[in-house]
């Protein structure tokens, strides 16, 4: 029953699309009760990943101060200003060019109020802040902030402190009133932990992939026949001092493993650098290594070859672990990783692009650990529970079905990387629909290899179809039938941050319809003159508009209308999936075509004329290509390189509205920052 749920589970990570960028910052909501009617709201930031939160008290031209936003109420009145402890650390900054003022690692701040309320009630505030490492820099904004008040006896409700009312309101307060207070004094409150508003781009998710990943690698042809073996050294007999032994065996070996593969993510840490993560994502020279990479090992679990690390390695590791021992269990936890690499590869390679792709250093170490955790933990329950062993499927034919199910899996998820390459050098190879039936065409084999009706040298025969065959054959085949539409046109949300954008669509059956986007009802979108590179570059949904900010601003002037800048990147998932889960909306379409809109793609490799190459004030570097000069305009202008990044201008490049817009695929919060910018823009 458990043979092929972990191919589907390999299956499955497959499918579950991209993570994005976390919130490094943890917000603690608390309420400190005061005498009478007045309390405190308590917000504790806790900074991790090694960057530095900003105070709200910031000379012009800085990063973004912290501001919190608590919503107008009659349940309470704010009394004063928004405190913060402890002292800022003060430096000049070379990057903004002005004295900053941040937190390294931990911040309080504190709001006073005065309860009108007579009942319990919520206070629902935001926060926005801006976090910087010494290598990028991320904005948030409209991050949830909630406390739980408690309300107060009428008498103690008066909203002017230290008035004759109150002091009669106090004086006659009853005993019990009394107590009340010292209860909310003493009662903690529930800690809210503020998260980014998109759950994609959590570090849960991205934990939980670790996890389901070692978890299957366990079950691999590699690892799963070591099981008994290795088990078996830790169990020498049946006396109580050798059963003890066995579990300490089996500890060390758990967490050995799970050291080994925390090393590797640390090593991938240490070593991230500034432009680690664009030139990973767009240079095609770690691309292409990647592809062959999933490639090689596709080819070897289809039984074209075997990969092996050196004998020699593993010979000495072994001889460590025959020399019995506590120390032997870690020899052995060794010599596993090793011999199992040709199977687990796949799974680190994969989890270590996805971390390196994002900007925390706690991925590429927490991904690994929860991964060596996951996979050295079954090991460590069957050294509780030796007899569990009887009850484990034998190794056998089962073990060969999962090994070609991956090598399916690793043939369609290496495909992504050389859709970067042609995406980013406009290769135009890969059109959408050459894509799409490169994946309809290698997942129809794998359904058709789950049913038997395929095989390889090294399979077995299939004389039925089990229930759990037949479960991921029907899985399969719904994730093919789900593909086919999108050769004519079908937008695909579930995985749009994988295959090519509609704009690479040569056959849409939704085209002619919505090809005259001045012929339909709303907003008319005309442009000024035909846009600089417009003969490659083109905008979703046949949306109109500029990929050059200085013609964007002129068009603006002419008509009259305000710039919605779109900072964007041709390998950028989030881009893809924000324009096809949002943008796809006929209401957001609408509220754009009132815009000018400007893309700047900050991975573009285009070689700019000497006239507009620029020198970067942040590393003195000249910028000689479209991608590297509108990087340099956003992280200097906007103070920040997350993509998508969206901002709202007037036709002179001032912001018309004071926050910034990063990935959220909430579609209503997107209509109401466009329409909010229109509105401001109008005033």
């Amino acid at each position: 029953m458990k043979r092929l749920l972990f191919a589907a589970w390999g299956f499955l990570l497959f499918v579950s699309g991209g993570l994005a960028q976390e919130n490094p910052v943890k917000w603690a909501c608390s309420v400190n009760y005061l005498d009478g009617n007045q309390a405190e709201l308590v917000m504790k930031a806790t900074v991790e990943g090694g960057y530095h939160l900003y105070s709200q008290f910031m000379e012009d031209g800085g990063p973004i101060p912290t501001t919190f936003n608590f919503p107008e109420s009659g349940d309470f009145k704010k009394n004063g200003k928004v405190s913060e402890s402890p002292k800022p650390i003060e430096e000049t900054d070379e990057t903004f060019g002005t004295l900053v003022r941040f937190f390294a690692k931990n911040a309080e701040f504190r709001q006073r109020i005065t309860i009108r309320s007579a009942v319990d009630f919520e206070i629902a505030a935001t926060v926005d802040y801006q976090v910087c490492d010494d290598e990028t820099c991320i904005p948030f904004s409209d991050i949830d902030l909630r406390f739980k008040v408690k309300g107060v006896a009428p008498v103690a409700a008066a909203e002017q402190p230290g008035t004759k009312e109150d002091a009669v309101g106090v004086e006659a307060g009853s005993q019990d009133a009394a107590q009340e207070v010292s209860d909310r004094k003493a009662e903690p409150e529930a800690v809210l932990v503020a998260e980014e508003p998109a759950s994609e781009e959590s570090l849960a998710g991205f934990f939980l992939l670790a996890i389901l990943a070692g978890l299957a690698a366990v079950f691999t042809p590699c690892v799963f026949p070591m099981i008994p073996m290795t088990v078996s050294f830790f169990m020498d007999t049946d006396d109580g001092s050798s059963r003890k032994a066995g579990i300490i065996k089996g500890a060390i070996f758990t967490l050995s493993i799970t050291l080994i593969y925390t090393l590797i993510g640390g090593i991938v840490a240490i070593t991230k650098s500034a432009d680690f993560a664009n030139v990973l994502s767009t240079h095609w020279i770690p691309n292409l290594i990647f592809f062959l990479l999933f490639l090689l090992f596709a080819f070897s679990f289809f039984g074209m070859f075997e990969i092996t690390l050196p004998s020699g390695l593993s010979n000495k590791l072994d001889a460590k672990a025959d020399n019995g021992g506590y120390i032997s269990a870690f020899f052995m936890a060794a010599v596993l990783a090793i011999v199992s690499f040709s199977c687990t590869g796949p799974f680190v390679a994969t989890l270590l692009v996805e971390a390196a792709m994002g900007t925390s250093v706690l991925k590429p170490l927490l991904g690994m650990f929860f991964f060596g955790l996951a996979m050295g933990l079954p090991f460590f329950v069957l050294s509780l529970f030796p007899s569990l062993l009887a009850k484990m499927p034998k190794s056998g034919g089962w073990l060969n079905s999962v090994k070609v199910v991956f090598a399916f899996i690793l043939l369609a998820f290496g495909m992504k990387f050389l859709l970067n390459i042609d995406q980013v050098y406009e290769l135009h190879i890969f059109t959408r629909e050459v894509y799409l039936a490169i994946w309809i065409v290698n997942f129809t084999l794998m359904g058709l290899y789950l049913l038997g009706k395929i095989k390889f040298s090294h399979d077995s025969d299939v004389p039925h179809v089990g229930v759990f065959r037949l479960l991921l054959v029907m899985v399969t085949f719904t994730f093919v039938l789900y593909l086919v539409p999108g050769m004519f046109g079908a937008p695909l949300k579930m995985i749009s941050s994988l295959v090519p954008p509609l704009t690479t669509q040569q056959f849409n059956l939704d085209r002619p319809a919505a090809a005259n986007t001045v012929a339909m009802p709303g907003a008319v979108q005309e442009l000024c003159d035909t846009p600089k590179y417009a003969d490659r570059l083109h905008l979703p949904f046949n949306l109109q508009g500029y990929f050059d900010y200085e013609e964007g601003l002129a068009c603006a002037r002419e008509q009259g209308k305000p710039v919605f800048i779109d900072f964007k990147g041709h390998a950028c998932a989030n881009c893809k999936k924000m324009e096809n889960d949002v943008w796809s909306d006929a209401r957001v379409q609408e509220l754009l075509k009132k815009y000018v809109i400007v893309a700047m793609y900050c991975d573009d490799k285009t070689e700019l004329p000497q006239a507009e190459w620029v020198t970067s004030s942040i590393d003195g570097k000249v910028k000689k290509t479209m991608g590297k000069r509108n990087a340099d305009f956003q992280v200097t202008r906007f103070k920040t390189n997350t993509l998508p990044y969206y901002h709202l201008l007037d036709a002179d490049g001032n912001p018309i509205v004071e926050k910034g817009y990063g990935y959220d695929g909430d579609v209503d919060a997107f209509i109401a920052y466009l329409q909010a910018g229109l509105d401001a823009f109008r005033k």
